[in-house]
């Protein structure tokens, strides 16, 4: 039987329960959502990036909307998920950062470990289009060969991914965006003050 499970039951109640409800298992805390939220709007603060729009792609049980409505007042929110148990349970749209295609850009694109589940065709696919879904900036963060080998409690993380090296990622990201550090990525278009901390 593959480790990787099955598209169609996938991100099931189960799935959320044992990863985001029970407090002895969860991945992540609001404190660490709220910590992430208030890094990234200040990053796009110091470049000089207004957020009017920020678009969740694999959203979850939106754990960054809050956090986000507090740092960044005056942006919308919209979240989009493929996991239908969540699309019954929350306002989120049904959709896949793979292929989604909004009216109009967001001014932030969030792609929270979201990526390690898509296989590396869909993933390619799927960072192509996060060009397509931001008029600005993107944050990204996808669980790497070397965050399971030294970064990660595998007593808690989902081995049910597609691991590869961090430059995997980062070669296709580098494309059509410049990095700003800290999982935060520019469109190569957009004029700011680029930051050098954590260039790869």
């Amino acid at each position: 039987m593959s480790r990787f499970r099955d598209r169609r039951a996938a991100f099931d109640s189960a799935y959320f329960r044992k990863y985001y409800f029970d407090k002895a298992t969860r991945v992540t805390t609001a404190a660490e959502m709220r910590g992430r939220a208030q890094l990234i709007a200040a990053i796009l603060r110091h470049a000089g990036i207004p957020v009017r729009s920020i678009l969740d792609a694999g959203c979850g049980i939106g754990l960054l909307r809050k956090p986000f409505a507090e740092v960044l007042p005056r942006a919308r929110y919209k979240g989009i998920e493929a996991s239908d148990y969540l699309c019954a349970r929350y306002p989120w749209i049904k959709g896949s950062v793979v292929d989604f295609a909004p009216r109009s850009p967001s001014d932030l694109v969030v792609c929270y470990d979201v990526l390690q589940y898509l296989d590396d065709r869909d993933a390619a696919s799927a960072i192509a289009n996060l060009a397509k879904l931001t008029r600005a900036a993107i944050y990204v963060s996808a669980l790497t060969h070397e965050d399971w080998r030294a970064n990660c409690d595998r007593t808690r993380t989902d081995r049910a991914v597609h691991l590869r090296p961090g430059d995997w990622y980062r070669r296709r990201l580098r494309r059509r965006f410049n990095y700003m550090g800290f999982g935060v990525w520019l469109r190569k278009d957009v004029t700011a003050i680029l930051w050098d901390l954590e260039r790869p």
